[in-house]
């Protein structure tokens, strides 16, 4: 009797010995997990955060060339009546070539692409970080000319009053006293559009397309500055989908 007791209790306190055992590695995974499950997950946010960069980027070339063609038009072009910011095409190289560069390749390690042959590895998280970083310069740079043009003015064909009356093409929303402040800007006062009398419609043109790049390249600057977060976790603790599916195989978990 004693000795089917000593037996009985040996059994039941090896199976609490197995039962804390796993309670312990349960617990062990969970700390290791909380890093991947704390952070936004490297490979779904470049998922989302590449083809939004691809977008924007496009977009962002396609206003900066828009704005070499007043009213589609091609011949101010030819005859060098563009404004110098227009001439810069700061939405083609800036949040266009520098974010397209950043987007193909966080979208390529987002999706695992067949041309990226070890995607999810923490060197392309780096270098993702490195990419996005020339990004977030190149929106930023876009932006800071964007803001400029916009403040300057578009260049067109007007007619002077001072010191003689004849028509000129310059800039003439920069020289007008009541265009020092931000308020006094000839953007609130779409009255003094008329002003410029040839390209047609150069006005709306121009402020129109150097509002979408502003908008263009400080939307970029935002994902450009998560994708950089995102990198740099991915760094950290790598891809989590992998992880994630290793310790939900994993009993306790």
């Amino acid at each position: 009797m004693a000795r089917g007791l000593g037996f009985v209790m040996k059994k039941m306190g090896k199976k609490e010995g197995d039962r804390a055992a796993l309670d312990g590695r349960s617990r062990h995974l969970l700390l290791l997990s909380f890093p991947c499950r704390l952070v936004m997950c490297v490979g779904r946010c470049s998922r989302i955060v590449g083809p939004c960069l691809l977008v924007l980027g496009v977009l962002s070339v396609v206003a900066s060339v828009l704005l070499l063609f007043p009213g589609g038009a091609w011949r101010y072009l030819v005859e060098g009546h563009i404004s110098r910011r227009a001439k810069i095409m700061p939405g083609t190289w800036g949040g266009g070539v520098m974010v397209l560069l950043a987007a193909t390749h966080i979208t390529a390690v987002g999706w695992r692409c067949a041309c990226c042959s070890d995607c999810g590895t923490r060197r392309n998280a780096f270098l993702s970080v490195v990419l996005s970083t020339l990004a977030l310069l190149g929106s930023a740079i876009c932006f800071f000319f964007s803001g400029l043009g916009l403040t300057d003015g578009p260049l067109c064909l007007y007619n002077t009053t001072e010191p003689s009356n004849h028509l000129i093409w310059h800039y003439p929303f920069v020289d007008t006293p009541g265009s020092r402040g931000l308020v006094d800007s000839y953007l609130f006062y779409p009255s003094t559009w008329g002003t410029c009398l040839e390209p047609a419609g150069i006005v709306a043109w121009h402020v129109t397309f150097f509002s979408l790049l502003l908008l263009f390249s400080a939307a970029e600057m935002v994902l450009a500055f998560l994708q950089i977060i995102n990198g740099c976790a991915g760094c950290l603790c790598g891809f989590c989908e992998g992880k994630e599916a290793g310790l939900s195989r994993a009993p306790g978990v």
